[in-house]
């Protein structure tokens, strides 16, 4: 009996999609769970966070991860996937809709959703007075001065590029799978790191960055696939 030839590096990880859709919603579920259980924390963890900052080479680390998960380096990561990639430009679409789409998708909470301090002139409020507003866009108080980068801090736009570009790079590229968690892990850090966003934040991007891979996965898997082989 001949062995079965192990998986190329374009082969998808998990050729299920319908069962993988419903995975990537599961974890999408099961980081809302902890986004709500890290809310009550969150203001607690933006104070020890700013009374221990990390030093050094780790902290050199954690603050250049934040490429992965911001919108104009995802792009430049895009193109090296198109440059180095025998299916040059049919990867993209996959890679975009995961990170990119996903960034978008949290951007539109932002403004349509709630406004949201960010920790470093929160830190001294409470909990409820880290939330200002439903529908900022329509509804903002003007005494809060305008309605910029200080308010938008729900949810972290950068989580979710970094998740669902993870995603998409460990469908296309197996094997680098467990490197491409890493990354998305240590973008999310730092945000909470640099007083960005508060865990809740983070978490709740996260979930978004697994559900936009999971339209990747479902609705959309015939197409991409049959696009990329």
């Amino acid at each position: 009996m001949t062995e079965s030839p192990p998986p190329s590096a374009s082969e998808p990880l998990l050729p299920a999609a319908g069962w993988t859709a419903r995975r990537l919603v599961l974890a999408a579920a099961v980081l809302m769970v902890f986004a709500a259980a890290a809310l009550p924390l969150d203001l607690a963890a933006a104070r020890f966070v700013q009374a221990h900052r990390l030093t050094g080479d780790l902290r050199r680390i954690v603050t250049l991860a934040e490429v992965f998960g911001w919108g104009g380096t995802i792009a430049l990561i895009i193109l090296t996937a198109v440059a180095l990639d025998p299916r040059g430009w049919r990867v993209a679409p996959r890679l975009a809709i995961g990170s990119l789409a996903a960034g978008l998708a949290a951007d539109g909470l932002k403004l349509l959703g709630v406004a949201r301090w960010r920790p470093a002139p929160a830190l001294e409020a409470g909990l409820n007075q880290t939330f200002v507003g439903w529908l900022p866009l329509w509804r903002h108080d003007p005494a809060l001065g305008a309605y910029d980068s200080r308010l938008q801090s729900f949810p972290s736009g950068h989580a979710a590029n970094a998740v669902g570009l993870a995603i998409a790079l460990a469908v296309l590229y197996p094997r680098g799978r467990w490197l491409f968690a890493a990354f998305a892990v240590l973008a999310c850090l730092q945000r909470v790191e640099g007083l960005a966003h508060f865990p809740s934040d983070v978490l709740v991007g996260a979930a978004i960055g697994c559900l936009a891979s999971a339209i990747c996965a479902g609705p959309l898997h015939r197409r991409l696939t049959a696009l990329e082989q």
